[in-house]
């Protein structure tokens, strides 16, 4: 039961829109050439009000590796509240100079969480994770890079579980178990790297990208 269980677990990575996007223009990152990058607390458009703290924890990794120094993420957002910026709104909104002078940064990566939820339909359960970024360079607050990311888990989309009663029962199982503990975290890193690491559509390598003799820029066809 298990391993049909596990098997029936089915993790979905893709863009928000199913046609395959044309690629980015990257003149305006060329142009600011980025080398750190300062993460404000997300804005939680969702219903689970910890959901800005969860993709928090999974979004400095996937940039180091993509080659920028990341300001720390509990470091950044004491200091904001010493500013007297203790909302994510409010950061959002604030002056990206300011902010830049406040830390030092020459980019601020906003991030705004569409959806985070469990879904159940009928026998399955569907957990979305959506994920919009917006890339400012903080000398003129110009963007200069921005995407959006979804990830979907379907607890039955392989479909294990045969037919017949023991079948149903496999999917009402998976289903359950979803619906009570999903795997945001899981999820965000997932749909975290993939909004970063994407060719064309995610973020060239920057000055600290480890692998820049075997992968050319991401920005490039």
């Amino acid at each position: 039961m298990i391993r049909r269980l596990a098997s029936a677990l089915v993790l979905m990575i893709g863009l928000s829109a199913c046609a395959v996007p044309p690629p980015k223009n990257y003149d305006a990152f060329g142009a600011a050439q980025p080398y750190s990058i300062l993460v404000p607390p997300p804005i939680n458009r969702s219903t689970d009000a910890l959901a800005g703290e969860y993709l928090s924890t999974t979004i400095a990794k996937p940039l180091a590796n993509r080659g920028y120094y990341v300001f720390p993420i509990n470091l950044v957002r004491r200091v904001l509240e010493d500013d007297g910026l203790p909302d994510p709104e409010m950061v959002h909104a604030a002056d990206p100079t300011h902010l830049g002078q406040l830390f030092g940064a020459d980019t601020i990566l906003y991030v705004t969480i569409e959806k985070w939820a469990a879904e159940y339909i009928v026998l399955d359960t569907i957990v979305t994770v959506d994920v919009s970024y917006i890339l400012k360079e903080t000398a003129g607050g110009t963007t200069i890079w921005e995407h959006r990311q979804q990830a979907k888990y379907n607890a039955n989309a392989g479909d294990a579980g045969g037919g017949g009663i023991a079948g149903l029962l496999v999917k009402v199982v998976a289903a359950a178990i979803t619906k009570a503990k999903p795997d945001y975290i899981r999820m965000s890193r997932q749909a975290n790297t993939a909004a970063f690491g994407t060719p064309q559509q995610g973020l060239p390598p920057g000055p600290h990208f480890r692998d820049r003799a075997t992968e050319k820029d991401l920005s490039k066809p």
